[in-house]
Parts: C-alpha cells; sequence; structure tokens
C-alpha cells in the first residue's frame, strides 16, 4: 500500500471518530448511542469493498489515537511482512487442518475446530478461532467445493404463513441470577414465509425441557405450523419431540448435517438480534433481559419493514389470517411425558416411586402412560391407541402394605402392619 493510499485510510478513519477523539463531552449514553449510530449506517470506505465497520474496529481506531497523543499516522493500516501466510496457525496444525478438511470437504468451519480439538490436532495451549480458520483454509482453496460438486441452492420461502417454521438456538449474554452470572441461551422460532417470531425468549439451558417451553408458548401464541425446521442436536433428536409434533401434525424436518444453509433466515434473525438489541445490554438479570428483549420484538423487529419481503413481519402474518390452524384446546396434554409399563395381577403400576390402581382390563397388558414431570399423580393411561382414563392412586395407608414378589410385580398384603418393640407415638 502506498503512503497515498495509507493516509487516505486514516484521514477516513479519523472522520469516523472525530467526535469521540475531538474534545466533546458526551455522555455514556451518546456515547453508545453514537456508536450504534455509526455501525449500523453504510460507508464509502477507500480501497475496500465493504460498507459496514464494526464496533470493536471503531473502538480500536479510538483508543490508539488517543495512545498515540493524537497522530494521524497511529490510524495508518498496518502493513504485514507475512501477507498470505497465517501467523495464529504454525506447521503442524495447518498440515493436520488441511487433512481434515480434504477428510471432510463438506464440514462446516465450527465443525472443523470441534473435531480438531477432540483428535488433539492443534498446537497445545492455542485456540482456534473461527475467522483464522476461515482465513486459512481460503488461502489453501480448501474453502470452495470440489469442481463439479456445486450444489443448486436457490433461495426459497414459504408460500403461506405458518408453512415452515425454523428454530434454532443463540448463545446469549450473561446475566444475573441471585448473586452469580450465567450463561444464557435464545431459543427463537421464525415464520419462513412473513419472518414473524412466534416466540423468543433467553433460557439459563439449551436442553429439551427448555426447548419445549418456547416452543408450547409459541404455539399458543401463533398456532401450529405444518413443518418445523430444526437443527441436528441431541434435543432436537428426542423421541419426545417426535411424537408431540406428530400427534400435532407438524412435521419434524431436521436440516442436513454440515448444510447450516437451510437455517439462513433464523441465523440472519440472530445477527440482527447480536447487532442490534445485544449491543444495549449490560448487567441485567434474566427477567430483565427477556422483558427487554420482548419490548423491542414487538416495538421494533414486527413494526419494521424486512428487507427480504418488504413488508412488516405482522403485517405479512396477519394477511393471510384463513390459513392459520388455532392450537388446541388440549394443547398441554400434547406435551405429556410417555412412558410405557405392564399392569400387574393385582390392578397396580408404579411410576416414579408413585402406586396407582389400574382398570381390570388391563390387568397384565403394557400400557403408556402420559404425565406432566410437575404433575406425577395426574396420569393417563393409554391401551391400544384408545384412553382408559386416568389412574387412581393408591392410598399411602395401603402404600405401607406394598410388596414385591420375584417378578419385581407390587403385591398389596391384606394385614395391619403395627411397629413391635415400642410404643406408638
Amino acid at each position: 500500500m502506498t503512503e497515498n493510499e495509507k493516509q487516505r485510510v486514516a484521514i477516513f478513519r479519523f472522520s469516523v471518530i472525530h467526535e469521540f477523539v475531538g474534545g466533546a463531552v458526551l455522555s455514556r449514553t451518546e456515547r453508545r448511542q453514537l456508536l450504534k449510530d455509526k455501525c449500523a449506517r453504510k460507508w464509502d470506505i477507500p480501497l475496500s469493498d465493504r460498507t459496514r465497520i464494526s464496533r470493536s474496529a471503531i473502538l480500536r481506531w479510538i483508543r490508539l489515537y488517543n495512545e498515540s497523543g493524537g497522530h494521524l499516522e497511529s490510524l495508518y493500516p498496518k502493513d504485514r511482512s507475512d501477507n498470505g501466510k497465517s501467523r495464529a496457525i504454525d506447521k503442524e496444525t495447518g498440515l493436520n487442518l488441511i487433512h481434515l478438511r480434504r477428510e471432510m470437504p463438506d464440514a462446516t468451519v465450527p465443525v472443523l475446530i470441534r473435531i480438531m480439538n477432540e483428535r488433539d490436532l492443534s498446537a497445545p495451549g492455542k485456540d482456534l478461532k473461527s475467522t483464522t480458520v476461515y482465513r486459512f483454509l481460503h488461502a489453501q482453496n480448501l474453502m470452495k467445493p470440489p469442481e463439479g460438486q456445486n450444489q443448486d441452492r436457490r433461495k426459497f420461502e414459504a408460500e403461506l404463513p405458518n408453512d415452515i417454521w425454523q428454530s434454532d438456538v443463540m448463545h446469549g449474554p450473561m446475566v444475573t441470577v441471585g448473586e452469580r452470572k450465567r450463561k444464557s441461551y435464545l431459543i427463537a422460532f421464525i415464520d419462513d414465509h412473513s419472518r414473524l417470531i412466534p416466540y423468543a425468549r433467553f433460557y439459563l439451558s439449551e436442553k429439551l425441557t427448555s426447548f419445549l417451553d418456547a416452543f408450547e408458548k409459541a404455539l399458543l401464541k401463533r398456532g401450529l405450523p405444518r413443518k418445523l425446521y430444526v437443527d441436528n442436536g441431541a434435543a432436537y433428536r428426542s423421541k419426545h419431540l417426535e411424537h408431540i409434533t406428530a400427534s400435532l401434525g407438524i412435521a419434524l424436518i431436521h436440516a442436513r448435517p454440515y448444510k447450516p444453509q437451510g437455517k439462513g433466515k433464523i441465523e440472519r434473525f440472530f445477527r440482527t438480534v447480536r447487532m442490534q438489541f445485544l449491543i444495549e445490554v449490560d448487567r441485567m438479570s434474566l427477567d430483565e433481559l427477556n422483558g427487554a428483549f420482548d419490548l423491542w420484538i414487538r416495538q421494533v423487529y414486527h413494526q419494521r419493514v424486512h428487507s427480504g419481503t418488504g413488508k412488516r413481519p405482522l403485517d405479512r402474518f396477519t394477511s393471510r389470517m384463513e390459513c392459520l390452524r388455532a392450537s388446541p384446546e388440549d394443547l398441554k396434554d400434547h406435551f405429556r411425558m410417555i412412558a410405557r409399563r405392564r399392569v400387574g395381577k393385582d390392578r397396580t403400576i408404579t411410576l416414579d416411586g408413585n402406586l396407582f390402581e389400574a382398570p381390570v382390563k388391563l390387568i397384565g397388558q403394557r400400557v403408556d402412560l402420559l404425565y406432566h414431570k410437575d404433575s406425577p399423580k395426574k396420569v393417563e393411561v393409554h391401551w391400544q391407541q384408545k384412553s382408559y382414563g386416568y389412574l387412581t392412586v393408591v392410598d399411602l395407608n395401603v402404600n405401607c402394605r406394598v410388596k414385591r414378589d420375584k417378578n419385581n410385580q407390587a403385591q398389596i398384603s391384606s394385614e395391619s402392619h403395627t411397629p413391635t418393640g415400642g410404643k406408638i407415638w
């Protein structure tokens, strides 16, 4: 880069940061808003095809300028003596990465990093960064698919509201829980047609229980989708989720392994959340974070014209209300756990330490027990896809006389039992 080109870049960088270093007294709120505005606008950047500037870049320019005592030369772009080579990846790690890439040509960069770590293929004490690996593989011409394997990835869009929902989990900020700080996870659903968010909430876990809580609330709020498009994580492959979606007439579709392109709409929503909402988040509790996020969804995201559709998400979603399927009144029952048990000869059956009495007709049969974890004593029994009502809880006084035979079947003794060897208090 010539001296004139360096000077052009430095002058441009100063024009971006001059409000922060020019002596004007700005409050913390004013600085934050000004920084947000600069990150949101488009720029004509010298010697670059990019039009956006990241928050970290602006803060770095401010720091360099202040530390230099106000010298424009501090904003000059730095020359690299090792241009074209990776300084963060040593030779052995690079060779291992090239071999792994050729072994798994369709794997994404995060997957490659995970496997490198699992196989101890990277240098000890060094964490591989996604951007570093991405640049390294590009330099080796290993980010392009092999010749003749280019795939047809035309953009698609669901024809109607609630035709397809996409769902995924995003790692969120640290939140205050009591006196501790814990990591949060954003579980969100997006309607493919309208880009409306049926439901989104930050949780303290990304496990199945959190996902099902969000899924149930999404269905209550916006009705039933015809298809649910999710990742290949363990939570999304659970038999419980498969049963819930099937019972509601929802097709559960999993993204192809190492092919994240199909989830583009939910990924773009997450990027919007990071760039436009989380930039303002600082030291919140989980409830405060979700309160602010819900307000942002309703008053900002849903009310703004979406660049992909040219309409507001809420307007496009409600334009075809006749196509929407309302959630059934017994929606909560579709989310019940299912356990399979055999009814004993004495009509008893046990579940999570509780003893129940089943109808006489079911003696000796293997039945399905449907229940909620938070209501373990309200259990409905099904046999041959027919409901036989709710089981009766055996009286606690009878429980103390329950014994087990050699086949581990519950047996109720008809003899009363009184403690011996002392008084009864």
